[in-house]
Parts: C-alpha cells; structure tokens; sequence
C-alpha cells in the first residue's frame, strides 16, 4: 500500500464524524424521502456506522485497491445483509444502490477539502476510492436481486397453499376445490394437502371440484388421474365434480379415459353421492 493510500485512510479516520453526517445528509436528499419511517433514524446511522468502519479496516489492511481479497469479505457480506434488510422493508434497487454512491460522492468531497499536494496522487486514489465503491453497489444490486427473487418464490408458494384449500364439509367427507390452471408444482402441492388432509382427518371421500379449472388439457387430467390414485392409496374414495359439457367434450376428444372415475356435473351432485355412500340424509326443515 502506498504512502497517499495510508494518508488516505488516516483522512477518513480522522473524519469519521464528518463522513457520517454529509453521507446521511446526502441519503435524505437523494430519494431516501420517508426512510426514517421504514426502518428508523437509529437503525439508518447503525448500519452507516458499521459499513464505514468495516470498509476503513479492510482498506486498512490491503487498502482500496484489492476490494476482491479476503480482507474485503466482511465488507462484502456486511453490504448483501444490509440490501436485504431493506429490501425486505420495501426499499426500491435505485433507493438501495444510491445508499452506496452516496458514501462514494462523500468520500470525494473529503478528500478535496484536504487539498492534496500531489493532484496526480489525489486523481489516482480517487479512481481506486471510485472502483471500490461501485464494486460494493455490485454487491449491494446482486444482493437485492436475490432477495426479491427470494420473496417472489415464498409468495408464490404461500399462494399455492391458500389456493388449494381442503374443506371438511361432513365427517369423513372431504371437498378440494381447483381454481385456475394446474401444474407440476401446483398439482404436487395439492396432492400433498389432500393426503395429509385425509390421514388426519380420517376421511374416506374425497370430492375433486374442477369448477373453477378454466382448460382441461392432457397434462390437466394426468394430474387430477395422479392425485385420485394417491388418494385412493390412501383409502379414500374419490370422485371428480363440475365437469361442464366444454371441457366433457374435451376429455372425449383428447382420449382421456376417466371411465374408472366417478363424476358429477355440479357439486351438489357429488355431495349427494357422497352423503348417500355414508347413508345421509338432507331433510328440508320447514320450521322457521
């Protein structure tokens, strides 16, 4: 490390203080609009606080030039946890890469204030002080990206699981009404809920509603096929309702054969199948 690069450092050391407050300053100022709010005032000057200081002891040691050498790792994985965090909070990727550059405007200014004798030493630690920090807002846009495809995946699951619900219509009679267009994973994930539904309720009918199911191609049915034999395993009778004469017809010219299969047009059909098989009775009641 050189002898400018060490002054450097003792620079900013020396002006931690200052650092810290004009790169707040230039947050609040550049779209951070409103971020107290999301993840508090104290919070904000902690992760500041621990991001300088972390940077000044890596540039410490190998200096700002080697921001890919083991020294920076800290840096580096301090920067991905703060992206995260504020990702989460609902920070944008420009709000999240601007906290990076921000520190980078500031650093400049510092060392401008200093008046350097050497320019040409001044212009050269400035381009390392430069490939550093955008080295950091490449971490900090990795970081962010990962985090939302992270998010977007739990949604993704946590709307197969609301979208498959198992309705304990009876004692032993189970009802999984199918909306919108099934997949592989879709298909598993209603697979696993009836089963683990029957075994803990100790049901013996299961009633697939495909109502709400807009196209029943050949890929549809072997998924439906599939779950019906899982769940026969399991000892469970099943049978298939709201089978409407479009996607009957559909069935019949894709050569799906279901002639195995119980069905029903409408769901009431099947419920009354089903109360008949557990020998149940509706009786209108005309006491009011």
């Amino acid at each position: 490390m050189s002898e400018w690069a060490e002054k450097v450092i003792g620079i900013f050391s020396n002006r931690r203080d200052d650092i810290l407050r004009m790169w707040l300053e230039s947050q609040q100022k550049n779209g951070y609009r409103g971020m107290y709010e999301r993840i508090g005032e104290r919070e904000l000057y902690r992760q500041s606080n621990d991001l300088f200081e972390a940077m000044i002891d890596a540039a410490g040691q190998v200096g700002f030039a080697s921001v890919r050498k083991p020294e920076w790792q800290a840096v580096a994985d301090l920067v991905a946890e703060i992206t995260a965090q504020r990702t989460r909070t609902g920070f944008s990727v420009m709000e999240t890469v601007t906290y990076v550059f921000a520190l980078k405007t500031v650093l400049i200014e510092i060392l401008r204030q200093e008046q350097p004798d050497d320019i040409g030493c001044f212009v050269a630690e400035v381009v390392t002080i430069t490939h550093a920090l955008d080295e950091m807002a490449l971490i900090a846009t990795s970081a962010y990206v990962k985090t939302r495809e992270e998010i977007i995946l739990r949604q993704q699951q946590e709307m197969l699981d609301l979208s498959t619900p198992v309705i304990r219509v009876w004692d032993g009679i189970l009802v999984l009404p199918l909306i919108g267009t099934l997949d592989s994973s879709r298909s598993q994930v209603i697979t696993e809920t009836l089963l683990q539904e029957i075994v803990s309720s100790n049901s013996d009918i299961a009633i697939l509603d495909i109502s709400g199911v807009p196209l029943v191609d050949t890929l549809v049915a072997q998924h439906i096929l599939k779950t019906m034999a899982a769940a026969r395993l399991m000892g469970a009778e099943c049978i298939i309702s709201g089978i409407r004469p479009e996607i009957a017809q559909t069935i019949v010219h894709l050569g799906v054969d279901l002639s195995q299969i119980k069905t029903k047009a409408t769901l009431a059909g099947a419920l009354k199948w089903a109360f008949d098989m557990r020998q149940l009775t509706v009786v209108h009641n005309a006491k009011r």
